[in-house]
């Protein structure tokens, strides 16, 4: 039986669905995990290095193995989200990751250089993308995949301003200034905005996703309500986890976790094995991020299309393709051919991977379920350079490990095409 309820009000009035503030704030959260990537963080290892004595491997291997302990913690992330809402999770974790700034400020030690990059990468890496990426989706269900673009603007945005502003910073102001810096602006900037603009979701507000109109609150709200449950299906993580579609789908997510951020972290490596510059991968990486973002505005629309898995297959083959190619770019005009494969490959990746979860099993338990998927990447990403490495070790180069990369998007076409949506025989929650 539905009962009337109370709606607290649109926190600001506009005059078009207050669904896209939601975007805009999520893209800007997306923006702020900025200090927990690795792109950011790569820039102080050499002050670390430089100040402290630390050999590149010490600090090399306390960043594993932070990435490692703080992906083990996204599943509780996901939880708590599911738990506590959107909004008071944005908010605390914005706080906490401002003070993981403020601490990583103040390393004297390797002990507190650890627990520095362990909070970074939990509340800035994991929790400051993932729960973005399960707020998004509570607002948008037909225009779900246009609302994802929009918000992965934050994310290009992020990774081509926080590598050259930290560069700039640490050389004016020093490494342990230029954290106090950024969790000054985490603080000042998104914290005030999560906590007047965010909420969890459009029912709060008396609204309906996508902007869809009620035109009674009480009387249709009934009606409303089964109309949406029509259109998708909530299902928990336990129930999710009984389905095939979920377990074929976090693998697919695995794979570029695992082979991409293999090849990111030895592109360098890499090129000079085909006798090209260290020039050359920067060019390409930039390359990517400039393909990747127009890539990822087609990738929505196309997404509110065609089948999620269809397009997930599309991405393999796009990775089996680039992956072929790097074996034979061996100038400069065949590398940003390889770039501008890999962006347009990464530009519908990092939509698709996120618009899958919500697609395929709703958003009531959205937090849960894409927390399990979360510590799935973080995990993928930490051992994805390792058998590049152990493989240049062994051969001498990287023909074998290139080839042997290739199986993982084989299977991830044969895992997309065979993940189907799944039907629930018992009913919508």
């Amino acid at each position: 039986m539905i009962h009337s309820q109370t709606y607290s009000k649109t926190p600001i009035q506009t005059n078009f669905y207050y669904g896209w503030v939601i975007v805009a704030i999520a893209c800007l959260g997306v923006f702020f995990s900025g200090p927990g990537q690795t792109y950011s963080v790569s820039v102080f290892i050499d002050a670390y290095i430089r100040d402290f004595g630390w050999s590149r491997s010490q600090v090399s291997s306390l960043y594993s193995s932070a990435t490692l302990l703080s992906g083990l913690c996204m599943f509780f992330v996901g939880r708590f989200i599911d738990r506590f809402g959107q909004r008071n999770m944005m908010i605390v974790v914005s706080i906490l990751l401002a003070l993981a700034c403020f601490l990583n400020s103040i390393v004297a030690n390797m002990f507190m250089l650890f627990f520095g990059f362990f909070f970074l990468r939990l509340f800035g890496q994991g929790s400051m993308t993932l729960i973005p990426n399960t707020l998004v989706p509570q607002w948008f269900i037909a225009n779900r995949g246009k609302a994802l673009s929009f918000m992965a603007i934050g994310g290009f945005a992020s990774s081509a301003a926080f590598p050259p502003l930290n560069a700039w910073l640490v050389n004016q102001f020093g490494w342990s200034f230029t954290w106090m810096i950024w969790g000054i602006l985490v603080l000042a900037i998104f914290t005030p905005l999560a906590f007047y603009f965010v909420r969890n979701k459009p029912e709060d507000i008396g609204l309906l996703p996508d902007g869809r109109v009620r035109k009674n609150r009480i009387h249709d709200l009934a009606e409303d309500q089964e109309k949406e449950s029509d259109s998708e299906v909530n299902w928990t993580l336990q129930e999710a986890r009984k389905t095939k579609a979920f377990w074929l789908i976090l693998f697919c997510v695995s794979i570029p976790a695992l082979v991409n951020t293999g090849l990111t972290f030895h592109l360098i490596s890499i090129f000079k094995w085909n006798d090209l510059s260290a020039g050359s991968a920067a060019l390409v990486l930039s390359l990517m991020a400039i393909v990747g973002f127009p890539i990822t505005l087609i990738a929505g629309r196309v997404l509110d299309k065609v089948s999620v898995n269809y397009v997930l297959a599309g991405i393999f083959i796009g990775e089996i393709i680039f992956i072929l190619f790097l074996l034979i770019t061996k100038s400069t005009l065949l590398a940003i051919i390889f770039g501008i494969l890999w962006g347009i490959s990464g530009g519908f990746e990092r939509i698709a991977l996120t618009y899958v979860w919500p697609s395929y099993f709703g958003r009531a338990y959205l937090g849960s379920i894409k927390g399990i998927a979360t510590t799935v990447m973080v995990l993928g990403s930490a051992f994805g350079p390792l058998p590049f490495g152990y493989a240049y070790d062994t051969f001498g180069g990287y023909t074998e490990i290139l080839l042997i990369s290739l199986i993982f998007p084989v299977l991830g076409v044969v895992c997309s095409v065979l993940a189907k949506k799944p039907e629930k025989l018992s009913g919508s929650v």
